[in-house]
């Protein structure tokens, strides 16, 4: 019998490995750093990812979503992943988390 997998444990494990992906000219982390807007997980396991980079100008514009959906795909559950780019509303340092902050001597 197939292992159950609830959305929300699988949202869980989503956020680990969105932690483990990094903006390559800053040392932190693309979530804490505010670049994940949302994560949505339906039924069926597909996984949509709304982020955004810190300026329409980002030098991995196509190599960081790219990045970020192969490695959710490879999720044990995840049928599918699909990342959506989004400049609404932009980024700015106020989205980044306290630990980002401090990582970045911003505190």
């Amino acid at each position: 019998m197939e292992q159950q997998i609830d959305t929300a444990q699988l949202g869980e494990e989503i956020v680990k490995i969105l932690k483990t992906i990094y903006d390559p000219e800053i040392p932190v982390d693309i979530y804490e750093l505010g670049l994940i807007y949302d994560v949505m997980v339906n039924t069926d396991h597909e996984v949509k990812i709304l982020m955004t980079l810190t300026s329409p100008n980002c030098p991995v514009a196509e190599s960081l979503p790219q990045e970020v959906e192969e490695k959710i795909t490879k999720i044990e559950g995840v049928k599918a992943a699909e990342v959506e780019i989004t400049f609404d509303p932009p980024w700015t340092r106020d989205l980044m988390s306290e630990e980002a902050k401090l990582e970045l001597g911003m505190l």
